[in-house]
Protein backbone atom coordinates (compact mmCIF):
# COMPACT_ATOMS: atom_id res chain seq x y z
CA UNK A 1 0.00 0.00 0.00
CA UNK A 2 2.01 3.05 -1.55
CA UNK A 3 0.46 6.52 -2.69
CA UNK A 4 2.48 9.79 -4.00
CA UNK A 5 0.53 12.85 -4.12
CA UNK A 6 2.30 15.98 -6.38
CA UNK A 7 -0.77 18.27 -5.50
CA UNK A 8 -1.59 19.66 -8.68
CA UNK A 9 -3.39 23.09 -7.52
CA UNK A 10 -5.62 23.90 -10.24
CA UNK A 11 -7.55 20.61 -10.84
CA UNK A 12 -7.93 19.95 -7.47
CA UNK A 13 -8.30 23.14 -5.15
CA UNK A 14 -11.97 22.92 -5.18
CA UNK A 15 -11.72 19.01 -3.30
CA UNK A 16 -8.61 20.56 -1.27
CA UNK A 17 -10.69 23.44 -0.11
CA UNK A 18 -13.99 21.10 0.26
CA UNK A 19 -11.40 18.49 2.58
CA UNK A 20 -9.55 21.83 4.57
CA UNK A 21 -13.10 22.65 5.76
CA UNK A 22 -13.79 19.64 7.05
CA UNK A 23 -10.75 19.28 8.98
CA UNK A 24 -11.14 22.49 10.33
CA UNK A 25 -14.50 21.74 11.43
CA UNK A 26 -13.61 18.38 12.71
CA UNK A 27 -9.65 19.19 14.62
CA UNK A 28 -10.94 19.58 17.97
CA UNK A 29 -9.08 20.72 20.02
CA UNK A 30 -6.63 22.14 17.26
CA UNK A 31 -3.95 20.88 16.45
CA UNK A 32 -0.96 22.76 17.39
CA UNK A 33 1.58 24.05 14.13
CA UNK A 34 -1.40 22.52 12.07
CA UNK A 35 -1.43 25.90 9.74
CA UNK A 36 2.25 26.92 9.99
CA UNK A 37 4.60 26.66 6.95
CA UNK A 38 7.73 24.52 7.45
CA UNK A 39 10.54 25.54 8.19
CA UNK A 40 14.22 24.19 8.80
CA UNK A 41 14.21 24.87 12.03
CA UNK A 42 10.38 23.40 13.02
CA UNK A 43 10.27 20.30 11.36
CA UNK A 44 9.32 18.42 14.32
CA UNK A 45 6.68 20.43 15.14
CA UNK A 46 4.79 20.17 11.53
CA UNK A 47 5.50 16.77 12.02
CA UNK A 48 3.97 16.55 15.17
CA UNK A 49 1.04 18.84 13.48
CA UNK A 50 0.53 16.20 11.32
CA UNK A 51 0.26 13.17 13.61
CA UNK A 52 -2.10 14.79 15.73
CA UNK A 53 -4.54 15.83 12.05
CA UNK A 54 -4.23 12.27 10.75
CA UNK A 55 -5.17 11.36 14.81
CA UNK A 56 -8.36 13.05 15.04
CA UNK A 57 -9.30 12.25 11.51
CA UNK A 58 -8.92 8.64 12.71
CA UNK A 59 -10.78 9.06 15.60
CA UNK A 60 -13.58 10.74 13.64
CA UNK A 61 -13.88 7.38 11.61
CA UNK A 62 -13.65 5.52 15.01
CA UNK A 63 -9.69 4.16 14.10
CA UNK A 64 -7.65 4.08 17.23
CA UNK A 65 -4.77 7.15 17.58
CA UNK A 66 -1.73 5.41 16.01
CA UNK A 67 1.23 5.85 17.91
CA UNK A 68 4.80 8.18 17.35
CA UNK A 69 7.80 5.26 16.60
CA UNK A 70 10.93 6.43 16.43
CA UNK A 71 11.92 3.64 13.24
CA UNK A 72 9.10 5.16 11.25
CA UNK A 73 10.01 8.59 12.24
CA UNK A 74 13.67 8.07 10.92
CA UNK A 75 12.38 6.36 7.79
CA UNK A 76 9.82 9.19 6.66
CA UNK A 77 12.60 11.92 7.30
CA UNK A 78 15.13 9.67 5.70
CA UNK A 79 12.81 9.41 2.49
CA UNK A 80 12.11 13.23 2.57
CA UNK A 81 16.05 13.96 2.77
CA UNK A 82 16.84 11.61 -0.55
CA UNK A 83 13.83 12.55 -2.08
CA UNK A 84 15.65 16.30 -2.06
CA UNK A 85 19.29 15.22 -2.65
CA UNK A 86 18.77 12.77 -5.49
CA UNK A 87 15.94 14.99 -7.32
CA UNK A 88 13.00 12.60 -7.53
CA UNK A 89 9.25 12.17 -6.22
CA UNK A 90 8.49 8.75 -5.66
CA UNK A 91 8.08 6.21 -2.94
CA UNK A 92 10.42 3.70 -4.11
CA UNK A 93 14.18 5.25 -4.06
CA UNK A 94 15.96 5.57 -7.50
CA UNK A 95 18.31 2.63 -5.79
CA UNK A 96 14.99 0.40 -6.02
CA UNK A 97 14.68 0.06 -1.82
CA UNK A 98 10.83 0.30 -1.31
CA UNK A 99 9.50 2.03 1.89
CA UNK A 100 8.20 -1.61 3.50
CA UNK A 101 12.11 -2.63 2.47
CA UNK A 102 13.46 0.47 4.34
CA UNK A 103 11.05 0.06 7.51
CA UNK A 104 11.98 -3.99 7.71
CA UNK A 105 15.84 -3.20 7.96
CA UNK A 106 15.35 -1.14 11.04
CA UNK A 107 14.70 -1.93 14.55
CA UNK A 108 10.96 -1.97 14.23
CA UNK A 109 10.96 -5.04 12.17
CA UNK A 110 12.70 -6.71 15.46
CA UNK A 111 11.08 -9.47 16.40
CA UNK A 112 8.38 -9.23 14.25
CA UNK A 113 6.69 -12.21 12.57
CA UNK A 114 4.99 -9.93 10.28
CA UNK A 115 5.06 -6.34 9.13
CA UNK A 116 2.41 -4.28 7.55
CA UNK A 117 3.62 -1.04 6.00
CA UNK A 118 2.12 1.95 3.99
CA UNK A 119 3.40 5.64 2.77
CA UNK A 120 1.92 8.67 2.19
CA UNK A 121 4.41 11.56 0.47
CA UNK A 122 3.11 14.86 -0.69
CA UNK A 123 4.18 18.23 -1.58
CA UNK A 124 2.92 21.47 -1.92
CA UNK A 125 3.61 25.13 -2.51
CA UNK A 126 3.24 28.69 -0.50
CA UNK A 127 0.03 27.94 1.57
CA UNK A 128 -0.86 24.15 0.87
CA UNK A 129 2.47 23.39 2.25
CA UNK A 130 1.09 23.32 5.75
CA UNK A 131 0.07 20.41 7.71
CA UNK A 132 -3.07 20.81 7.62
CA UNK A 133 -3.40 21.89 3.81
CA UNK A 134 -1.06 18.22 3.10
CA UNK A 135 -3.33 15.93 5.19
CA UNK A 136 -6.66 17.76 3.35
CA UNK A 137 -5.14 17.01 0.06
CA UNK A 138 -4.27 13.38 1.24
CA UNK A 139 -7.97 13.03 2.22
CA UNK A 140 -9.10 14.24 -0.95
CA UNK A 141 -7.08 11.18 -2.85
CA UNK A 142 -8.91 7.53 -2.42
CA UNK A 143 -5.87 6.29 -1.94
CA UNK A 144 -4.12 8.48 0.93
CA UNK A 145 -7.42 8.54 2.57
CA UNK A 146 -7.47 4.76 2.75
CA UNK A 147 -3.83 4.48 4.15
CA UNK A 148 -4.31 7.41 6.56
CA UNK A 149 -7.41 5.67 7.81
CA UNK A 150 -6.33 1.73 7.74
CA UNK A 151 -7.81 0.05 11.19
CA UNK A 152 -4.16 -2.49 10.31
CA UNK A 153 -2.05 0.36 11.34
CA UNK A 154 -0.39 1.11 14.73
CA UNK A 155 1.96 3.58 14.60
CA UNK A 156 3.55 6.55 12.27
CA UNK A 157 6.35 8.69 11.74
CA UNK A 158 6.44 11.73 9.89
CA UNK A 159 9.07 13.08 7.56
CA UNK A 160 9.12 16.70 6.52
CA UNK A 161 12.10 18.81 4.10
CA UNK A 162 11.03 22.83 3.75
CA UNK A 163 12.43 22.18 0.61
CA UNK A 164 11.34 20.54 -2.89
CA UNK A 165 13.02 18.30 -5.08
CA UNK A 166 14.30 20.25 -8.31
CA UNK A 167 12.54 17.85 -10.95
CA UNK A 168 9.27 18.99 -9.58
CA UNK A 169 10.00 22.70 -11.51
CA UNK A 170 8.91 24.55 -8.48
CA UNK A 171 12.77 25.64 -7.44
CA UNK A 172 13.33 24.44 -3.95
CA UNK A 173 10.27 26.75 -2.74
CA UNK A 174 7.82 24.30 -1.09
CA UNK A 175 7.32 21.45 1.42
CA UNK A 176 7.43 18.00 0.82
CA UNK A 177 5.88 15.07 3.73
CA UNK A 178 6.71 11.50 3.56
CA UNK A 179 4.44 9.60 6.49
CA UNK A 180 5.22 5.61 7.14
CA UNK A 181 2.47 3.93 8.60
CA UNK A 182 3.41 0.28 10.30
CA UNK A 183 2.08 -2.11 12.46
CA UNK A 184 3.99 -5.04 13.55
CA UNK A 185 2.84 -8.73 14.77
CA UNK A 186 4.15 -11.98 16.09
Amino acid sequence: MSAALPLLLGACAPVVAAAKAVVARTASPPCPGANVLPAPSNAAAIGAATVCLINQLRGLHHRHVLGANRYLQRVATGQVRQMVRWNYFADVRPSGQTPAALIASTGYATHAARLATGENIGWGTGAETTPAAMVAGWMASPSHRALILARVFHDIGVGVSPRLPGNLGRAPLGALYAVEFGARAG
